[in-house]
């Protein structure tokens, strides 16, 4: 059996008592004096259990100030029978630098002062093996070491500086604001961290709660005023200790301000306001500003003017100013310093939102407005005119009037005139003097029935002073139009008809517009009343019925007729004009639908209208404009190069399109050399060449030996020039003609033939004698019999003997 005895300080809990154990470990001593039952009842409850580790805690006491170890305790074993084989051994937290253990005899030390607040305890472990063979000699066993608590730390709050608000006039005992504290020594171990709080500056103003920290107000509504004293520094304290003496201290400031309420009313700074504004002042021009003060602030300040009474409550209005809570009075209505130079007003003040808590009078002032003369533009008697006038009136007729005047005192004169950009074609004028206004030129209603100008009145002395009024002429009609139909009627009668029968109905309009409305009569024209064919009846609703007044018609007889309808008017003086309505006779089934018509009928159909007409002629130039173009491009694509390639040769004409100057190139031939060959001698040579192309290359022969190719092809002998004297012009012109002929070099140099090539793809291939050695050379035709019958025409012409041409 094995035993381990606990130190001095080991105490075990056995229910209500408190023993001690001895240090010999055979016996148990009660250290009160309920003893013997409960030492007899521990003694057997040691003898029924294994002996071993006996103890359950340490305590050791914080902030040991020492120089030497802490002595903790003593751990012995049963096992140690004092002959130095025993070797104590201590793990867990801490062993070995907070914890030591003596290996020889079992005493716990702490090496350094220890802070509870820090750790509370620790959890350390001991054990007893054999030093010679390193056996344990008891198994391991767990305790711990508690720290006794000392007041060694002082009440902390949770903030330094804090920050609160009440509002102003608050009753007594209003809370403000919640202070706490915390202390970090055992609340558990002794008054420690029992705090207490105190106030120690901030008196009379304000409390504190000793237990909770809840500071409130503590003086009445009359003692806070914040128009008196707004911010409150208070210190409070809290102590440890149960606030008792030797208990720690810690302290915060609180910060309390004092929050606005509506408890005091604007007031204006002055009584009486004066102010100045032009006449010539526009709606919403400001006048002047007015200030109020309110030692509130906030929502509390914002006011509200009104103008209340006086002269000029309706010419003026007044507003306020959100940022600068200043009154602005404005103009409401125009001005006019010759009616009335000044106005008086009563203004009054008041809070924009008030507490209903306070009650107070509102603010009055008085407000004075001069206003002064500026020299203004003349003034109509109307914003604008409307005037009359038939649209027969002669030129030169009155129209109307306008009439301005100068609003200033000194009544200037006035002068009229029309803004011409109003009246570009200069229908009307304006007397510079009186404002009459008048006719330049005769009008049509039917053509423009209304007329806008606008007049300008001036000032004499002054002629930048001006105004404008608009004017509004509407022209009354006349009955100056006669009525006529509607439209193009297209009417036809069917041969095989009735009597009476309806065939066209027509209607009739009118330019006019009388203020009764239009009433138009129809009737036969009297030279259409003779032997008519049709007749018409008047409807009465401003309608008429062409109607038949035989049973048959023959188209081949007579297939178109003409009605002459006479249309008339109703109003004064009474209008009428002469329609004629073409009517043509057709075919027609049972049913009378048009069937056939004659071609002079139709022909004698009314035609083609303007617009038609115009867009016919339109498309025509178009098409006209394509075709030339067209021609140009074609002529243009033409103009190629006359050989491009050895590959893509054609045969191709250059014409002739020297047509020459007429009547104005003085180097064109003149026939009176002819009739006087003497005179032309001189002028030979030159003759021969044209003005603007002077040949390169020289004469092949002499201009009087110049041989002449016979129609045989031998050479004819030169022609004697002395013949020229005989005055035979048809000599003359054939010398001139065999002397160009013979002459390679002789104009015209515009004149080119071109043999070209027929193309790669053609059977006939090149026909071009560009090719050939001699032009002169016997030719063989008859190959042109293999190309096809086309050209088999061509080899028998190419291929006969020049006997068959003689």
């Amino acid at each position: 059996m094995r035993t381990i005895l606990l130190g001095f300080v080991c105490v075990l809990c056995l229910g209500p008592s408190l023993f001690a154990l001895s240090l010999n470990g055979r016996r148990i001593e009660a250290v009160d004096g309920e003893g013997a039952a409960a030492a007899v009842r521990v003694e057997k409850l040691l003898k029924r259990v294994r002996r071993g580790w006996m103890w359950n805690q340490f305590f050791l006491q914080e902030e040991y100030t020492g120089n030497d170890y802490q002595y903790i305790g003593k751990l012995q074993s049963d096992q140690d029978h004092g002959n130095g084989v025993v070797k104590y051994v201590l793990s867990g937290e801490g062993a070995g630098t907070i914890f030591v253990i003596d290996e020889n005899n079992g005493d716990l030390h702490a090496t350094r002062r220890l802070d509870r607040e820090e750790k509370a305890f620790y959890i350390l472990k001991a054990t007893v093996v054999n030093k010679r063979t390193g056996q344990k000699l008891e198994p391991e066993t767990e305790f711990t070491v508690k720290l006794h608590d000392i007041n060694d730390n002082e009440p902390q709050f949770s903030k330094e500086i804090y920050s609160g608000s009440v509002p102003e006039r608050s009753d007594i005992g209003t809370s403000v604001i919640q202070v706490t504290a915390t202390d970090a020594d055992d609340s558990m171990y002794g008054s420690s961290a029992k705090l207490v709080y105190s106030i120690s500056q901030g008196h009379p103003y304000f409390s504190v709660d000793p237990n909770t920290g809840v500071i409130r107000t503590a003086l009445g509504p009359g003692d806070m005023d914040r128009e008196q004293k707004e911010h409150y520094q208070v210190v409070i304290e809290a102590k440890d200790m149960a606030g008792q003496r030797g208990g720690l201290t810690g302290t915060t400031v609180v910060n309390i301000s004092l929050t606005d309420v509506n408890d005091n009313p604007p007031r204006f700074t002055q009584s009486i306001y004066q102010f100045r504004v032009p006449e010539s002042a526009k709606y919403g021009t400001p006048v002047g500003r007015i200030k109020a003060s309110d030692k509130d602030i906030g929502r509390n300040a914002e006011m509200n003017f009104t103008i209340v009474s006086g002269d000029g409550m309706e010419m003026f209005d007044i507003h306020t100013d959100k940022d600068t809570q200043e009154g602005i009075i404005t103009v409401n209505k125009p001005l006019d310093y010759e009616k009335k130079p000044s106005y008086t007003v009563e203004i009054q003040v008041k809070n924009a939102q008030e507490d209903p808590r306070f009650q107070f009078a509102a603010s009055m002032a008085t407000v004075r407005i001069a206003v002064e003369d500026v020299d203004e533009p003349p003034l109509f008697d109307k914003a604008s005119y409307l005037m009359e006038v038939k649209e027969d009136a002669v030129v030169g007729v009155v129209v109307g009037s306008v009439s301005a005047m100068d609003p200033d005192g000194a009544r200037s004169m006035v002068r009229y005139s029309i803004d011409r950009r109003t009246d570009m074609d200069r229908l009307f004028n304006v007397h510079a003097g009186n404002g009459s206004v008048f006719l330049l030129k005769s009008l049509d209603r039917e053509e423009t029935p209304w007329h806008n100008i606008s007049i300008t009145a001036t000032e004499f002395h002054n002629p930048r002073q001006s105004s404008h009024v608009p004017v509004y002429i509407r022209l009354l009609d006349i009955n100056d139009n006669a009525p006529t139909f509607a439209t193009v009627y297209e009417t036809f009668v069917c041969e095989r008809t009735k009597a009476g029968q309806r065939i066209q109905t027509v209607s009739a309009v009118d330019a006019d517009e009388p203020s009764a409305g239009h009433k138009f009569f129809f009737s036969l024209a009297p030279e259409g009343t003779h032997r008519s064919n049709f007749t018409i009846r008047d409807n009465g609703d401003n309608t008429a019925g062409i109607l038949t007044r035989r049973a048959s018609y023959s188209r081949i007889h007579q297939s178109v007729y003409l009605v002459p309808v006479v249309i008339t008017d109703s109003d004064y003086p009474m209008q009428s004009s002469t329609g004629t309505l073409t009517v043509r006779v057709c075919t027609c089934d049972r049913e009378g639908n048009m069937e056939l018509c004659n071609a002079e009928a139709l022909s004698s159909s009314p035609g083609l209208s303007t617009g038609a007409l115009i867009a016919i002629l339109l498309c025509a130039i178009i098409l006209l404009m394509i075709v030339v173009l067209f021609t140009a491009l074609k002529r243009q694509r033409k103009q190629e190069p006359l050989i491009i390639s050895k590959e893509d040769v054609r045969d191709n004409v250059v014409s002739y399109n020297d047509e020459g100057g007429g009547e104005e190139d003085t180097q064109a031939f003149d026939i009176g050399a002819l009739r006087h060959p003497d005179a032309a001698a001189a002028l030979e040579e030159s003759a021969k060449q044209r003005r603007d192309i002077i040949p390169t290359d020289t004469l092949l022969y002499p201009p009087h030996r110049r041989p002449a190719p016979a129609a045989s092809g031998h050479v004819m002998p030169p022609v004697n020039m002395v013949s020229r004297d005989n005055g035979d012009v048809r000599e003359f012109i054939n010398q001139r003609v065999l002397e160009n002929d013979c002459n390679p070099t002789a104009p015209p140099y515009d004149s080119l033939a071109t043999y070209a090539y027929e193309g790669a793809g053609s059977v006939a291939e090149s026909l071009s004698s560009l090719g050939s050695a001699s032009s002169e050379a016997e030719q063989d035709y008859h190959y042109l019999s293999d190309w096809g019958p086309r050209f088999r025409k061509l080899a028998d012409l190419y291929g006969a003997e020049d006997s068959d041409f003689s």
